[in-house]
């Protein structure tokens, strides 16, 4: 059956979370299998609930898979193998049901919607997730898809593609803990908060740059007529731009011409008080810190200057000692003579 618009807004709507342990399995299944400059993918299957509106996806396994590099029709997935690995996922977990597939992209290919036919026997909609092995821009290194039944506007036969639906990083609390844990071999120990601070905005804001490039090249495409409009990203581009502040507000008295510079100087005073606020709090906290390591090592070099000083005294107690045992062997000497 040829796909609505009101189902493909279902599709597009729904919210996709992807466990950070998934990426993980993605990762060491390409690292262990692909050999390093090889253009070469892998494809696992994805474990979780789908409840028709969220889509949690928290576990993962991986599938023997080949494909030809000159043709892509000419692949090979071992069905038998992800039957019985869901079933024995299934007795370990009943709650995490197959929900789709993976594979490490970084792009859609031409085979993808024969692969996804194939995982419509365990899934009536199967979701597919593009994992970035190697990401070179900062950003969500996923990609979230499901197949429809594209309906043209000529009225000829429809066609099946992928409609992207959004998708984000999240873990549960004993996740974050594991992620944490293996972070810390990563993370620059030496680095402040503010340092740590500045480079996640500068992160986010490189993420932010990468998808206004290419909402930009959509639009130009859209524009061109090399791309058909599609009235549901057009509505929730507008959405967005609904949401951005108005920082070209026309000023009082009828003028007709826009000003904003009091709203623009009103928010960079906001945005200088918080980074103020944050730059005093790291210098604070460094200067703490500096006073703890003078203090301990005030501390330790009293503690080596007493050592030093119970030695000579344990030391001078000795010879006095053993002077009066010399005396008394001399005086026992004497004695003896006489």
């Amino acid at each position: 059956m040829p796909a609505t618009t009101a189902e493909t807004l279902n599709l597009v709507t729904r919210n996709v979370t992807v466990a950070p342990l998934v990426l993980l399995s993605a990762v060491d299944h390409y690292n262990r299998t692909i050999v390093k400059g090889s253009k070469r993918r892998v494809v696992g299957v994805l474990l979780g609930n789908n409840d028709g509106k969220d889509v949690r996806v928290s576990n993962s396994f991986a599938v023997p898979f080949e494909e030809d590099d000159k043709d892509p029709s000419v692949w090979f997935l071992d069905h038998n193998y992800v039957e019985g690995m869901a079933d024995m996922f299934k007795k370990i977990n009943a709650k995490e049901k197959l929900i789709g597939w993976y594979h490490s992209g970084p792009k859609l290919r031409a085979s993808d919607l024969e692969i996804n036919e194939l995982f419509k026997r365990y899934t009536p909609n199967p979701l597919l997730v593009i994992i970035d092995v190697h990401p070179r821009e900062a950003g969500v290194p996923t990609d979230a898809y499901f197949a429809i039944e594209e309906i043209k506007d000529d009225g000829t036969t429809t066609s099946r593609t992928f409609v992207h639906t959004p998708s984000v990083i999240e873990a549960e609390e004993a996740e974050e803990i594991g992620v944490e844990h293996l972070l810390r071999d990563i993370r620059d120990v030496a680095a402040g908060t503010l340092s740590t601070r500045i480079t996640k905005q500068i992160e986010s804001l490189q993420g932010l740059h990468l998808r206004l490039r290419e909402i930009g090249a959509y639009l130009q495409k859209v524009l061109d007529g090399d791309l058909p409009v599609n009235h549901a990203i057009l509505g929730n581009l507008q959405d967005v731009f609904n949401l951005l502040p108005n920082l070209s507000a026309p000023k009082e008295g009828g003028s007709g011409k826009t000003g904003g510079g009091e709203l623009a100087t009103a928010m960079g005073v906001k945005t200088n008080d918080q980074l103020m606020a944050i730059y005093l709090s790291s210098l604070i906290r460094a200067i703490n810190a500096f006073h703890d390591l003078i203090e301990n090592k005030v501390q330790n070099k009293q503690h080596h200057e007493d050592k030093d000083k119970d030695k000579e005294r344990d030391g001078s107690e000795e010879k006095e000692k053993n002077g009066e045992k010399k005396d008394k062997e001399g005086e026992k000497e004497a004695e003896k003579k006489k």
